[in-house]
C-alpha cells in the first residue's frame, strides 16, 4: 500500500512540474484561430516515368515491371485483349462466361476443386474475367511462392479445362441474373441510359439473354480462348518483393514455348446512333422515389480541352460535397440523398455527360428544374476565382492516390497502354490541371452542355412523377422540359418492349 501512495505522489509531482513548465511556455503567435486559416504548401509530387517500368519480352509482350520491397508479396496482372465486343450474333454472354470459366473451371492438369484447394493453401488470390472491352487476369500471393503462383496462373491461362459442372453452374447464376433485372431502378436506369445514348444495337448494349446464355457451348468457350488469349494480345503488369532482373527471365521462360498468337483489334465500333431529345419515363411499380439522369453525349479522350471540361464537371456536379449540384439540390433544399454529374471522355467513342439524382416521385421536376438551373449559369456566368481554385485543389490533392502503390502506378501504365494513351499526360497532369482558368470553363461549358439536346430519363411510379405537385414547385411538371414519352419497363429476359 505504502509502494502504491508513493508512486501516486511521484506522478502527481511530475504533473504539477510540467503544467507549470508548460504555463510559463509563450503561446506559439503563429497558431490560427480555425482550421479554415490554415495555409499548406503546394503539393509537390511527381509520377516517375513511364520508361522506369516498361520492357519487352522476346515473344513481344509488353511489360511493366518494379520492384517493392515494403511487404514480402507478389501482384501480377495481366490485361487481354478480348471482350464482349467480340461476341458472335446470338451468343451474347460468351466473353463473360469464358473469362469467368478460365479461372473457376480448372485447368488441364487440376479439378477446380483442386485449384480451389491448392489457391486456398498458399493464401493467394487468382481470378479472371471479361467485359465489354477488356478482359483481365490476376495473381496476388507471398513472394516465397512465386514460382509455383506463377506457374498455376500460366497454366490457368493457357490450358483451362472449363469444367462442364462448373460450367453448368455459372449458367444458371447467369439466368437467375436476368430474371432480377427489373428487381432495382438503378438497374433499369442504367439500361435504358445506355440505349438511349447509345442505341440498341451497339455491341455495349447487346445483353445476355436466356436464349443466347442457353445457346453457348462449352466448344464455344474454348474457340473463344483460342481466338484470344495469347501473348500477343497481352499486356502484364508486376509488383513485388523480388530481384527485377531476375523476375524477367522468369517471365521470359513462363511464356517462351507460347505462340503470340494474331492480335485481336485495337479498337471497337463506334455507336450508329444520335440521342432524340425529350422526356422518357418508365415505370416501375412499388417504389416511392425515382431515378433521374439527365445529359446528352459528349466527347472522346485526348482533346485540348479534357482538363477543363474536368473542372467544369467538378464545379458542376463531380466534386462530390464541393460541387453546386450537391450544394443546391441536397444540402440546401433537401431534395436527393445522391446527385452528382459525369462528363464521360470516351476512349474508342464519345462519353455521356450525366447529372443524375435519386428523389421523391414529386420532385421530379423541381429537382430537374434546379439541375438545369445549374447547367444554364455555367454557361452564362463565369465561376468565381474560389471556386475553381478550390475544384482544382481537390483533384490535384487526389492525384497521387491514382498511384499509392507500386502496382496500382504499373496498373495505370498498363491501362495506358492497352488504349494507347501517352503517357505524358500523367507527367503533366497537375500543371494542365492548375492552368486552368476561369474562362476557360466558361468557354467549355458554353462549347460542350447543349441544353437544346438534353435527354430526361426517370423512373419510377411514372403518374407521381408526370403530375409533380412539390410544396416549393407545385406547378413545375417534366412536359416543361420536352415530349414526353411513357415506357413500361423491358421484359427482363429480352430487354425488348
Amino acid at each position: 500500500m505504502r509502494k502504491y501512495i508513493i508512486t501516486i505522489l511521484a506522478i502527481a509531482l511530475v504533473a504539477s512540474v510540467t503544467g507549470s513548465v508548460l504555463a510559463e511556455k509563450p503561446v506559439d503567435e503563429k497558431i490560427v484561430s480555425h482550421p479554415r486559416e490554415l495555409v499548406y504548401p503546394d503539393m509537390e509530387y511527381n509520377v516517375p516515368p513511364v520508361s522506369e517500368f516498361r520492357t519487352v519480352l522476346s515473344n513481344g509482350m509488353v511489360v511493366f515491371i518494379a520492384e517493392d520491397r515494403m511487404l514480402p508479396t507478389f501482384d501480377m496482372q495481366v490485361i487481354i485483349r478480348t471482350g464482349g465486343a467480340f461476341d458472335p450474333a446470338g451468343k451474347e454472354g460468351l466473353a463473360s462466361l469464358t473469362g469467368g470459366q478460365i479461372r473457376d473451371g480448372g485447368t488441364k492438369t487440376l479439378s477446380p476443386a483442386e485449384l480451389d484447394d491448392r489457391v486456398e493453401f498458399l493464401a493467394a488470390a487468382l481470378s479472371s474475367g471479361a467485359g465489354d472491352t477488356k478482359g483481365q487476369a490476376g495473381l496476388s500471393l507471398l513472394a516465397k511462392d512465386v514460382d509455383e503462383g506463377l506457374g498455376l496462373l500460366i497454366e490457368m491461362l493457357r490450358y483451362p479445362r472449363f469444367d462442364e459442372e462448373r460450367f453448368r453452374k455459372a449458367k444458371d447464376s447467369i439466368l437467375q441474373n436476368i430474371k432480377r433485372r427489373n428487381d432495382s431502378t438503378e438497374n433499369i436506369e442504367g439500361i435504358e441510359w445506355s440505349m438511349l445514348m447509345d442505341g440498341e444495337d451497339h455491341f455495349s448494349n447487346r445483353y445476355p439473354s436466356t436464349e443466347s446464355i442457353n445457346s453457348i457451348t462449352r466448344d464455344d468457350m474454348i474457340a473463344f480462348h483460342q481466338k484470344y488469349y495469347h501473348p500477343a494480345n497481352m499486356i502484364i503488369a508486376v509488383a513485388g518483393d523480388f530481384d527485377r532482373d531476375q523476375m524477367l527471365k522468369k517471365l521470359e521462360t513462363a511464356f517462351a514455348d507460347w505462340p503470340a498468337g494474331e492480335p485481336a483489334p485495337k479498337t471497337f465500333a463506334k455507336p450508329d446512333h444520335q440521342p432524340v431529345p425529350g422526356v422518357y419515363v418508365v415505370q416501375k411499380d412499388d417504389v416511392n422515389q425515382a431515378r433521374v439522369s439527365i445529359g446528352h453525349k459528349s466527347i472522346m479522350r485526348g482533346t485540348p480541352d479534357y482538363f477543363p471540361c474536368f473542372v467544369m464537371n467538378g464545379i458542376l456536379g463531380g466534386a462530390g460535397f464541393q460541387s453546386r449540384l450537391m450544394k443546391i439540390v441536397r444540402a440546401k433544399e433537401g431534395l436527393a440523398y445522391t446527385v452528382g454529374s459525369s462528363f464521360g471522355q470516351g476512349t474508342y467513342y464519345p462519353g455521356d455527360f450525366q447529372c443524375y439524382l435519386q428523389t421523391k416521385s414529386n420532385a421530379c421536376a423541381y429537382a430537374t428544374k434546379l439541375v438545369l438551373e445549374q447547367i444554364n449559369r455555367l454557361r452564362t456566368e463565369k465561376v468565381g476565382e474560389e471556386e475553381l481554385q478550390e475544384a482544382i485543389s481537390l483533384f490535384a490533392e487526389y492525384y497521387p492516390q491514382f498511384f499509392e502503390t507500386k502496382m496500382a502506378l504499373l496498373g495505370v501504365y498498363a491501362n495506358d497502354e492497352y488504349t494507347d494513351r501517352d503517357s505524358v499526360f500523367w507527367q503533366n497532369y497537375v500543371k494542365d490541371l492548375r492552368s486552368v482558368t476561369a474562362d476557360d470553363v466558361l468557354r467549355v461549358a458554353k462549347k460542350y452542355l447543349h441544353p437544346d439536346k438534353l435527354v430526361f430519363l426517370a423512373v419510377g411510379d411514372t403518374e407521381a412523377i408526370l403530375k409533380g405537385g412539390h410544396d416549393k414547385a407545385p406547378d413545375v411538371k417534366m412536359d416543361e422540359f420536352g415530349k414526353v414519352t411513357k415506357w413500361q419497363v423491358r421484359d427482363p429476359n429480352t430487354l425488348k418492349r
